[in-house]
């Protein structure tokens, strides 16, 4: 079974396509109806004066796009994810499957490079010799959606490793205790020389013990 489009890549293109009901000419001159049916989409050909329903649009456009889902599966040969798939499915449809098939972007594709696409998608906005806003738009539109989801994780990215209570190691015990033993020291004196430096070390003590508990609370969360 032919791969489909995505709902959310078929509601996109709903909405580049835009519905009419009442049959209109396209800028090419060609009669279109519905989501952009025309003669070349399928079977029904769009006259002057045609009318159709909402429904009846959408069942048209499903069948239209099968020919287009077909080129792009048939002739992408590298893996594409729904976002991508449905990107150039719109591009075909707009387009046209030859030009598609015979396309700079479908080659660059094929050698893997999938970054050039959006650019590539760039270079179809002109109707003639003229660009086209509209044309503009869509294929901006399309290279979003092309890039939308595209980004995956590269093997040889490793991934960051929680350190577990890493203040319980021997060098932060081992501060706690150098300042243990040095206040243990000058507290064994007497006298107010030592007195004062005891006072000192006690205040430095407890600020190096409290930013120790701090650091081993906050490990733990």
């Amino acid at each position: 079974m032919t791969r489909q489009i995505s709902q959310h890549g078929l509601d996109k293109l709903k909405q580049w396509e835009g519905l009419k009901t009442k049959a209109y000419q396209d800028s090419k001159g060609e009669w279109t109806i519905g989501y952009g049916h025309t003669a070349k989409a399928g079977s029904l050909t769009p006259v002057k004066g045609m009318v159709i329903t909402k429904e009846d649009a959408e069942s048209l456009l499903l069948k239209d796009l099968t020919q287009f889902e077909a080129a792009v599966e048939n002739n992408v040969k590298v893996k594409l994810n729904d976002n991508q798939f449905a990107a150039l499915v719109s591009f075909a449809f707009n387009v046209g499957t030859g030009a598609f098939k015979s396309s700079t972007l479908l080659k660059k594709l094929n050698k893997g490079d999938f970054d050039a696409v959006p650019a590539e998608l760039m270079k179809w906005v002109h109707t003639g010799k003229t660009k086209n806003q509209g044309l503009v738009n869509r294929r901006r539109a399309e290279g979003y959606l092309w890039m939308e989801g595209a980004f995956v994780t590269s093997k040889d990215i490793v991934p960051e490793q929680k350190t577990v209570n890493p203040e319980l190691n021997l060098e932060g015990i081992g501060q706690v205790a150098t300042a243990a033993s040095s206040f243990g020291t000058f507290a064994a004196g007497s006298g107010p020389v030592q007195w004062a430096f005891a006072a000192v070390m006690v205040a430095g003590f407890a600020v190096l013990f409290f930013c120790y508990i701090k650091r081993f609370m906050e490990a733990k969360l």
